[in-house]
């Protein structure tokens, strides 16, 4: 039973995070023309976190004739261009406000590329033709906006170039293209690796790379290095097979170059996932890889899913907004455009926060992020919410969040929608059992506040949880002592058990 004592406690104010961010909310678009593809990515929502709404690529294969005549295919010209007339006619329809067309090393090297722009602006499109530095720059930025305390080298590799970017301090620094792109590689590797890296390394040292800068890891961006990771989370069998930020140590690069001379084009282009373009330039994007990493003597690689197109956005942006963190501002747009009433995340974040004065400023994000999104799944079939607010953890578009804490956000809503109690899938050879276990904590917390309020804020100004004398109170003012109930003991006892703790409830 819980006792019901009359005792006035002071009330304090947690907010991590910062000041709510501004929500500017817009519809953009990048139509990205590239040596392999031409694709169209469609934006939605907050500027500093947008999500994509729409993507759609065809393997044109612009950069395939370069090879052999220094021109772009016919074939596939036309190819590029009856993508490029599509596009322009969605985005137009889709009320797209801000529109970015750009071409990067096969219609900026290719003889008619100026024939292929003409093309494109008969179908109303203006291509920017970025120069190597502005797509290595792009890339670098693409990289920051996802994962803003980078350090190291962005390293994105397209069909016709691979671009490297230092980025340190929330800058670009250093900017290099090369022409090292997967479809230009065969004819570099045909005397074999030791011979492929030291024509890599004469080009670098050309460019005065690596300079000072090796130790340091590399920020993979493109197509050709995702498809790289997919194959080693099948080889890994990774228990949470999410690319963005999953990261190769550099011992990984041995079994990557194994697997990709072991297995056939049949068996790579059956790994899920892997486009068949892609299965086919895995060996040399492994080969390229392995001597980067000699070269500059890396000691890991990050994956990055946000790379040009995102870097484009990301420069339009201003310093205050590009300040802001993305996965809180990406989680507060969704709490707010999923929550039955009007949201109030950063509130129920200070109001269990007395619980966790202990933890680590990145441990109280992610904890600010559950809270955010802790109405998210309240319109699914009830007996599966516990699941949803899992897939939203695990699976959502989420940027500038590792995979530890995508498992610890995920553990939080399962708790915090019902699965306190009911099996988790198996993440602890990925976190910690303590740190998998306070992320239920908050979950039961997130889920007392939510019981307590009816998904309301104004219950929170006149209560609070604390922990007094080893014991859980949670304190209920004058005028609002009906909010008690056997629901909300259920859930106080919920949450004292697992803090290990006994629960009180005070009516003041």
């Amino acid at each position: 039973m819980f006792r019901r004592l009359p005792l006035p406690i002071a009330r304090g104010d947690f907010l991590p995070g910062g000041r709510s961010s501004r929500q500017a909310v817009r519809r953009s678009a990048v139509i990205d023309i590239g040596s392999n593809s031409v694709r169209l990515v469609v934006y939605e929502g907050p500027a500093r976190a947008p999500a994509v709404i729409f993507n759609e690529k065809v393997a044109a294969g612009l950069g395939r004739g370069l090879s052999i005549d220094g021109r772009i295919a016919d074939a596939d010209a036309e190819r590029g261009l009856v993508a490029l007339r599509r596009y322009a006619l969605l985005a137009r329809n889709m009320e797209v406000t801000d529109l970015q067309c750009v071409a990067t090393a096969a219609v900026r090297d290719a003889t008619n590329g100026p024939d292929f722009v003409a093309g494109a602006a008969a179908a109303g499109l203006a291509i920017r033709l970025l120069s190597g530095a502005e797509e290595a720059e792009a890339a670098g930025c693409g990289v920051l906006s996802a994962i803003p305390d980078a350090h190291g080298i962005a390293v994105d590799l397209g069909g016709g170039s691979l671009e490297l970017a230092e980025v340190s301090n929330g800058k670009v620094g250093r900017c290099a293209s090369f022409p090292l792109g997967v479809l230009r590689l065969p004819p570099l590797r045909k005397n074999g690796q030791p011979e492929f890296e030291r024509a890599v390394r004469k080009m670098l040292k050309a460019e005065g790379w690596p300079g000072g800068l090796t130790g340091v890891p590399l920020y993979l961006v493109g197509g050709s290095w995702r498809a790289l990771a997919r194959l080693d989370l099948e080889l890994t069998r990774d228990p949470l097979p999410v690319l963005d930020q999953h990261r190769l140590p550099r011992g990984a690069l041995r079994r990557l170059v194994r697997a990709t001379k072991r297995l056939s084009y049949e068996e790579l282009k059956a790994i899920p996932g892997m486009a068949s373009n892609r299965a086919a330039t895995l060996p040399d994007a492994a080969a390229l890889l392995a001597a980067l990493a000699n070269i500059i003597d890396v000691p890991e690689m990050t994956v990055s899913s946000s790379g040009l197109r995102e870097g484009l956005l990301y420069q339009a942006l201003d310093d205050d907004m590009r300040a802001q963190d993305p996965l809180i501002v990406a989680a507060e747009f969704e709490g707010k455009r999923l929550a039955r009433f009007a949201p109030h995340g950063r509130a129920i974040a200070n109001w269990i926060a007395p619980l966790f004065a202990d933890e680590d400023v990145a441990d109280s994000r992610i904890r600010l992020a559950a809270s955010l999104l802790s109405d998210v799944a309240w319109s699914a079939n009830p007996d599966f919410r516990a699941e949803r607010g899992t897939e939203i953890g695990l699976h959502g578009n989420w940027r500038s969040i590792d995979i530890p804490g995508r498992i610890l956000l995920a553990r939080a809503l399962h708790a915090g929608f019902g699965g306190a109690d009911s099996d988790f899938p198996m993440m602890d050879s990925l976190v910690s059992a303590e740190r998998l276990a306070r992320a239920r904590q908050w979950g039961l917390a997130i889920r007392l506040a939510q019981r307590l309020t009816g998904g309301i804020e104004a219950p929170l100004k006149a209560s609070a949880v604390a922990i007094e004398d080893g014991n859980l109170t949670l304190r209920l003012n004058p005028g609002w002592h009906h909010l008690a109930g056997e629901s909300v003991e259920r859930r106080l006892r919920s949450l004292a058990q697992a803090l290990d703790m006994k629960g009180e409830l005070k009516l003041l």
